[in-house]
């Protein structure tokens, strides 16, 4: 039986096996997708990014258990900063959510951010496909969540997920950051903390004063309390509303257009950089020549070197 075909058949081992070759970008898990991606289309991808140290791990683990309880099938894939040795996750969110590890129903994939902006490997996609077709959904993406580069899971997600944490400074700079606008649904976690109330209001007034491009959809502000264990529920809600609302209004067909358009983009961007990277190519490296040379401009070489792509 083919690596596919056990995928299909609900084999975890299998599954994990291909992951593991989408991460190494290699043909046996192009050749694996090939035969899966008619397969996807089902599963709900929602996106959770926010400053580090925002809980968004914690949100994660309360949000598997949730799901769990309305016995929903989910994976996680926790985005984490590459090591600059291995080029591996070094945080380890699986570590963080080692409860899960005996249900057959959950899978926890931890995978290094390597080079690409945003917090996201650039396979993230690829990998959420598999588990799309291995029949878990939803499935959350946690990125790393660094700076303003966050904003590029909501080209990647359905539902984006903003985490916010009191006292990490003016949630003024949210705004400044341009983050606000990306998320479909605001968590302000650790609601316990005094300062939480007023952090869900001025993100209330936030998104009031910076509606910028949003469609019809409000984005709801809610307040999680991890050891407490409430408002985790109301999350839950939002998100299904989300993707009911996704349906309904026509959103759902235009993100997956600006998925589909920014997954081909990121696609054929890697592809270039693997030919720039090559030694061993000798049209780049004719066209190197010449513009060190001065008789051909960086610009006219990039057209000549496009024009050698096939189609």
């Amino acid at each position: 039986m083919s690596l596919s075909a056990r995928v299909l058949d609900g084999d975890r081992r299998a599954l994990a096996r291909l992951l593991t070759h989408i991460e190494n970008d290699d043909e046996l898990g192009h050749a694996a997708l090939d035969l899966l991606y008619p397969h996807t289309g089902r599963a709900h991808l929602v996106g959770v990014t926010g400053p580090p140290g925002a809980g968004k791990s914690t949100l994660v683990n309360e949000l598997i258990r949730a799901y769990r309880e309305r016995r929903s099938n989910i994976a996680v894939v926790a985005v984490d900063p590459s090591s600059p040795l291995t080029g591996g996750a070094t945080l380890g969110d699986r570590i963080r959510m080692t409860e899960w590890h005996v249900d057959p129903d959950v899978f926890i994939r931890s995978m290094a951010s390597r080079r690409h902006g945003g917090g996201l490997a650039e396979t993230t996609l690829a990998v959420s496909y598999a588990l799309d077709a291995a029949g878990f959904d939803p499935v959350i993406v946690e990125t790393v969540g660094t700076g303003q580069d966050e904003v590029a899971i909501a080209d990647l997600a359905l539902t984006t997920i903003l985490v916010q944490v009191p006292g990490l400074g003016d949630s003024v700079q949210t705004l400044k950051a341009g983050v606000l606008e990306i998320g479909d649904i605001l968590v302000v976690t650790k609601a316990d903390r005094p300062e939480a109330g007023e952090l869900a209001r001025d993100l209330v007034r936030l998104k009031t004063l910076n509606p910028g491009q949003r469609p019809a959809w409000d984005p709801p502000v809610l307040k999680t309390s991890a050891t407490r264990r409430e408002g985790i529920g109301a999350v839950i809600e939002a998100i299904d509303q989300h993707r009911a609302w996704l349906a309904d209004s026509g959103e759902l067909d235009r993100r997956r257009r600006r998925i589909a358009t920014t997954e081909i983009a990121a696609r054929v961007q890697a592809e270039l950089r693997r030919r720039a990277d090559a030694d061993d190519d000798s049209c780049l490296n004719t066209l190197v020549e010449h513009v060190i040379a001065r008789d051909l401009t960086p610009y006219r070489a990039a057209e000549r070197f496009l024009g050698t792509l096939p189609v």
